[in-house]
């Protein structure tokens, strides 16, 4: 996993959700995703199937806030899981991205409770 491109998507991440092209945003979950599913890994593996049902949701036409938002939080949970098991120069930069992707997902349910999306 190379750190560059992880602490690429925690920056970008940390200017919020749209402050990325959606070109943009799917480049990187596609970078992301061919990493995991070819690590051999079975949790880094599930990560990847989760960014492949991310990628669906924004792409389907008609977005489902709640659904995205829950795709966000999952990606989230997942990824702390791995931040437990990486490597000490990996744990802070995962942590943090698990803690965004948890936040933007939280942020985004309760937008669509508020506006009933």
């Amino acid at each position: 996993m190379p750190s560059d491109h992880l602490n690429a998507t925690v920056s970008a991440l940390k200017n919020g959700l749209t402050s990325l092209p959606l070109g943009s945003a799917m480049d990187n979950t596609e970078t992301w995703q061919q990493q995991f599913l070819q690590s051999g890994q079975p949790g880094l593996q599930d990560i990847a199937r989760e960014i492949g049902n991310l990628q669906s949701l924004l792409t389907s036409g008609a977005l489902n806030t709640a659904a995205i938002a829950g795709s966000l939080s999952m990606l989230g949970d997942q990824t702390g899981e791995a931040a437990a098991g990486a490597p000490a120069e990996f744990k802070k930069p995962l942590t943090e991205l698990a803690d965004l992707l948890r936040r933007h997902g939280s942020d985004l349910q309760a937008h669509a409770e508020r506006t009933g999306e």
